[in-house]
């Protein structure tokens, strides 16, 4: 904790899994490390079947409780050595030479399971995550309705966290695509976080993949703790990734520099006293 315990770091991370569009790896965990965040919001968190889940190593290591929950089950591609060094082939999302397969709402195209990177692939979870290094009072999960053009579920992690003698909200989230549906989840979450945590300080963090001005229409009552663009990481047009503050002061805030995933983190230093 940082000396004024009235202060808390808080970062958003979307990990893409801990692979570029190609599937070659890059260093989750330091990252994580020198955010140095009080509280670390991780979307895309991977889970190996039979192996190691990637926020539980990153809690482990750095000192963290974690609350995780599965989004969808899937497979994740290894690094194609003949691949040239661009994070990803354009419009590449949906093919079968994407790292990430998501397969657990609806089974992929046939030409997408006959390719050998498809096959290649290891089967595993893929999902979200909230770490916290203040004392955690409760958590829970908050799942919401599954949108029919959305190939993973889609939840809110919900904690109580200690700040001193104070109590203050976290809630992280993975949203999915307005083209998915997702203002349905918007509006349902709004309603739902007012329930949760009532007149308490809070933060709502995570990938939205909404940009800002949208973002206050859904959630009037709060405001963007940091504003830049984090989408797509090597060239950013767009801010997706978002920490919305309630109750806290903002007393500094950053998009943190590309680290290997398709999006950029987001960081803040807040403080308890903001309107």
């Amino acid at each position: 904790m940082p000396p004024d315990r009235s202060e808390f770091v808080a970062a958003s991370f979307n990990v893409h899994a801990g692979v570029d569009g190609r599937g070659r790896p890059h260093d989750v965990l330091a990252v994580c490390r020198a955010l140095d965040a009080d509280v670390l919001v991780l979307q895309e968190v991977w889970h190996p079947d039979g192996g190691t889940a990637m926020a539980g190593e990153i809690a482990e290591t750095l000192g963290y409780q974690v609350t995780e929950v599965t989004l969808a089950q899937g497979r994740r591609a290894g690094p194609d050595p003949s691949a040239p060094p661009d994070w990803m082939r354009p419009f590449d999302w949906r093919t079968a030479s994407h790292s990430i397969y998501l397969e657990s709402v609806r089974p992929f195209p046939p030409n997408v399971v006959r390719s050998a990177r498809y096959a290649r692939a290891e089967p595993g979870s893929w999902g979200l995550a909230v770490l916290s290094r203040l004392p955690v009072l409760d958590a829970q999960i908050l799942p919401l309705p599954q949108l029919s053009r959305d190939r993973a579920t889609r939840a809110v992690v919900a904690l109580n966290v200690e700040l001193g003698p104070h109590k203050v909200g976290i809630a992280g989230t993975h949203m999915s695509h307005l083209s998915h549906g997702s203002a349905l989840h918007f509006r349902a979450v709004a309603r739902m976080l007012d329930g949760v945590f009532g007149d308490e300080p809070a933060l709502f963090a995570g990938d939205m993949n909404l940009w800002g001005p949208p973002i206050h229409a859904f959630f009037g009552q709060w405001r963007r703790a940091v504003k830049g663009k984090t989408w797509p990481a090597w060239r950013p047009h767009s801010q997706l990734d978002h920490l919305l503050v309630r109750g806290l002061e903002v007393r500094a805030s950053a998009v943190w520099p590309d680290s290997g995933s398709d999006h950029r983190p987001v960081w803040a230093r807040l403080a308890l006293g903001g309107p």
